[in-house]
């Protein structure tokens, strides 16, 4: 007998991994890698993409302490940090711009953070053009930053807009005033349509919002009240994400309780009325948890095969090779993935030194390679298959038992060794890509590493 929606979230609302990448962090395997063995996997994939690469920069700083964060950030209103932190970024890129012999081509640079706009405009301006000096920049290129727009000024969009950036995403979450106070994010629609508008002005050719639900005190009402504000300005793309409680990683989210937060059934509730005001405003659902215009790039990605997911998410650059720059920051050579430091300092120092600051990697092998791409395809075209002949047996009858169980409860439809996600499965591809996850099987570690799947 086909199971109720609420038997299917007490089933399924379990924690599960966010597959921004494959095999997940905590199942890297550090001592699979060393900087050695990285550089070569770096050129490796560098040449083999003919030169072509995009960047992250994480800037760690902000201001003000948003609750629900797990992100890495450096709370500070001393912008003293700005130039030194500048200046370690500058020589991070040029200790791996000094491994390639032929000229980078750079398809994207995204600026995360924390507060990327923390920096001042002539700041933002002066890392971007160390960046791109003696590199080749795509015809096709998408330069993005992520705002919070409480400390976004119009010089900064117009700064950003001189030196290629064309895609931004506005951090709102919720425009509730008791959800803002309980997460300490007062930030007024006036302010978000202002920076909206201050990027159509210096053409920013797209525009995304990003809103979160499930948070504390959070109400289906609060959420069609933010999702009437939005229409106002309609932005390109909306990422609705699910809040991920995880108060063990990020302490400042033990100021309120397990008890102030929606349930598993509320949540659900909440995404699926966010979806139906999306859709009655033209927005499209794109992978797991974004929406898109049909005239966004995102949308026609998706439509043509096209879309490609990573550690920032959603995107239409399939590229195979990103630099992590900065904190914390991670880069992914396809074979295998690098982490940076994650303090300050201690970043600073070794760059200073001529050190890549790596704490942590892992050198994929050949079955996890195998099982990344499958994941991406669930990810990205909700369907798969497990028909490789390299994936040892053993692999292959577990996973098609678990999947049988998915099933029988209509999240996906089985054709042999095909995989097809259902309409009703959409909500819950994380569960589906966790029944090919080998590393979960084999490794399974303390119910206090993923936030919950619904």
């Amino acid at each position: 007998m086909e199971l109720s929606i609420l038997e299917l979230l007490h089933k399924y609302d379990l924690p599960t991994p966010r597959y921004t990448s494959y095999p997940t962090v905590p199942y890297w395997d550090f001592n699979s890698l060393d900087v050695d063995i990285w550089k070569q996997q770096l050129v490796n994939t560098f040449e083999s993409e003919n030169g072509e690469l995009c960047i992250y920069i994480h800037l760690p700083f902000c201001e003000n302490m948003c609750t629900f964060c797990a992100c890495n950030k450096r709370i500070t209103v001393n912008h003293a940090v700005e130039d030194p932190y500048i200046v370690s970024v500058l020589k991070e890129w040029h200790m791996y711009r000094a491994l390639f012999v032929r000229k980078p081509i750079i398809k994207e640079i995204h600026l995360g953070g924390g507060t990327p706009t923390f920096f001042s405009p002539e700041n933002l301006t002066l890392l971007i053009n160390g960046i791109i000096s003696n590199v080749e920049v795509s015809e096709n290129h998408e330069f993005s930053i992520e705002v919070h727009p409480n400390y976004t000024s119009e010089a900064h969009i117009e700064a950003l807009s001189k030196v290629g950036f064309n895609r931004i995403s506005l951090g709102v979450q919720d425009f509730d005033p008791h959800v803002q106070f309980v997460i300490n994010r007062n930030q007024s629609f006036e302010k978000t349509k202002e920076v909206v508008d201050w990027a159509r002005k210096h053409q920013f050719n797209s525009i995304n919002v990003d809103l979160v639900y499930g948070l504390p005190h959070q109400t289906i009402e609060s959420v069609e009240h933010t999702i009437g504000l939005i229409k106002k300005f309609l932005p390109d793309r909306i990422a609705f994400y699910s809040y991920a409680h995880v108060p063990w990683k990020s302490k400042v989210q033990r100021r309120y309780n397990e008890s102030d937060l929606p349930t598993a059934s509320q949540k659900w509730a909440m995404y699926h009325r966010g979806k139906e005001l999306f859709e009655a405003s033209g927005f499209k659902s794109i992978g797991m948890d974004h929406f898109a215009l049909l005239s966004d790039k995102m949308f026609i990605a998706a439509k043509e095969g096209n879309l490609h997911r990573n550690f920032m998410g959603y995107t239409t650059t399939k590229s195979k090779l990103i630099i992590g720059l900065g904190v914390s920051s991670i880069s992914d050579a396809w074979s295998a993935f690098a982490q940076n430091d994650k303090e300050v300092e201690s970043y600073q120092f070794k760059i200073s030194q001529g050190i890549f600051p790596l704490v942590n990697g892992h050198a994929l092998n050949k079955e996890d390679q195998i099982i990344r791409k499958k994941i991406l395809s669930l990810m990205c075209k909700r369907k798969a298959s497990l028909d490789e002949d390299s994936l040892e047996d053993s692999f292959v009858i577990n996973a098609l038992d678990k999947l049988k169980q998915l099933e029988s409860d209509g999240l996906i439809v089985l054709n042999d060794k095909l995989i097809e996600v259902t309409e009703k499965g959409g909500s819950f591809i994380r569960n589906i890509s966790a029944a090919i996850d080998a590393q979960l099987w084999r490794k399974q570690l303390s119910i206090n590493t993923f936030s919950k799947a619904i």
